[in-house]
């Protein structure tokens, strides 16, 4: 990408972090302990479909430390970081996605889909289970069950969510776009 980093990112940080905390206490329980269905992984994944790989790893990193420390009392940072794994890979792809030019097509959604798929599978079945057992001892069935389940929710809630949010955005982005100044 050979966009800058400017004020636009700094503001979709600090936004994207606040409600990525906002939306931790909203949760849809599936009956696995410690696992839910969060909304705030769609806030991720539209955030880093537009911004980047950097926006979303800091808005995963930020958002889950702060989220987990304000409701929870402590950070679970097995936890943490695969969540700025599932913003750097969603974000490696934002110009292909065509969200800000109004190309948020089919095609497109597709490929979103296939990213955000492959990006929490390396986010919930590798990194957080691995690094559970190497930080927190944490036995092996017990997270790679709850990896497993974490990455089936986030994959749904950023299928479905996520790719609403994105599609409303780039039909507004594109028409926005084709606007020119008048002299």
């Amino acid at each position: 990408m050979n966009r800058k980093f400017g004020i636009k990112e700094v503001v979709a940080i600090g936004i994207g972090t606040a409600l990525f905390v906002v939306l931790t206490q909203v949760q849809i329980p599936i009956g696995i302990p410690n696992t839910a269905l969060q909304p705030r992984m769609a806030v991720l994944a539209f955030l880093s479909a537009i911004f980047g790989p950097v926006v979303g790893a800091v808005i995963g990193l930020l958002g889950h430390a702060l989220g987990d420390a304000l409701f929870y009392g402590s950070v679970w940072w097995s936890w943490v970081f695969p969540e700025a794994v599932v913003g750097i890979g969603i974000g490696l792809c934002a110009k292909k996605f065509a969200v800000r030019e109004g190309g948020f097509t089919k095609k497109n959604i597709v490929l979103f889909n296939t990213v955000q798929v492959v990006a929490n599978a390396i986010a919930w079945i590798l990194v957080a289970p691995v690094l559970d057992i190497l930080v927190y001892a944490e036995p092996a069935n017990k997270v790679f069950l709850q990896g497993a389940f974490a990455f089936l929710g986030d994959i749904i809630i950023i299928g479905v969510l996520g790719s609403i949010l994105l599609a409303a955005y780039s039909r507004i982005a594109g028409k926005s776009s084709s606007l020119t100044k008048e002299d």
